[in-house]
């Protein structure tokens, strides 16, 4: 089970109380995984949105690195708050430990703290337009 602790050291979360950070934590699952292990496949459906507690994790795009990914970092939103499908590749590049959370809960979250939704949809914008540089003559990511 995720622990307010937990959350208190992620970065995107810090703005929370106590009591805000308990709330939260009972929406995501904690899942530990070993390395080489494909998280997020580009082009296939995303329901998941993901915040990386321990290890590290690539992103890419069509077979280009675009970021590594260390402990705060999270991920799955574009899919959630875009088209449904995953526009990017994730994979841990050691044993990792994660939040999951799915979906519905997500949709709790923007609707519970409008300022973390606010971060996580400005990230989307920014994302997007990384990937976009990577894919000359395109106008959407995917």
């Amino acid at each position: 089970m995720t622990s307010a602790d937990d959350l208190a050291t992620v970065p995107l979360f810090a703005s929370l109380s106590e009591a805000e950070l308990k709330e939260l934590a009972a929406w995501f699952e904690v899942q530990t995984v070993g390395e080489g292990v494909r998280l997020t496949s580009e082009g296939a459906s995303g329901y998941s949105f993901y915040v990386l507690l321990e290890g590290s994790a690539v992103v890419t795009a069509e077979d280009e690195t675009v970021v590594t990914y260390a402990p705060g970092d999270f991920f799955g939103e574009m899919a959630i708050l875009g088209d449904g499908r995953r526009s990017a590749t994730v994979t841990t590049t050691s044993p990792a430990r994660l939040l999951v959370m799915f979906g519905t809960e997500f949709r709790r979250l923007q609707q519970s703290q409008p300022a973390i939704a606010a971060h996580l949809e400005e990230a989307m914008r920014q994302r997007r337009q990384e990937l976009l540089q990577l894919r000359p003559g395109t106008n959407e990511p995917g």
